[in-house]
């Protein structure tokens, strides 16, 4: 199917519908080829975190509280090899 720039911009909510009755939308300006619409494939369902998330080790403490420590003790210790330059 093709569609002028104009009356894609006045069927915009209606480009759901029209893709899914046709396989492919061209969108023209003055009778040149601008844009190509393909409906997505959704064949695939969508990943769960869930054993992304059991996989991990559980930390006893928070991030929030694991950077406050680091933070606190970021400049206690200069790290072997490494010059302090004031």
């Amino acid at each position: 199917m093709q569609l002028y720039i104009r009356e894609a911009r006045q069927s915009l909510s209606n480009l759901e519908q029209i893709l899914s009755q046709e396989s492919e939308v061209t969108i023209t300006r003055r009778g040149k080829a601008i844009a190509r619409l393909l409906p997505l494939n959704r064949g695939f369902a969508i990943p769960s975190h869930r054993a992304l998330r059991d996989k991990s080790a559980y930390l006893d403490a928070g991030s929030e509280q694991l950077v406050r420590e680091d933070r606190n003790t970021e400049g206690d210790e200069t790290p072997k090899g490494t010059e302090v330059v004031y």
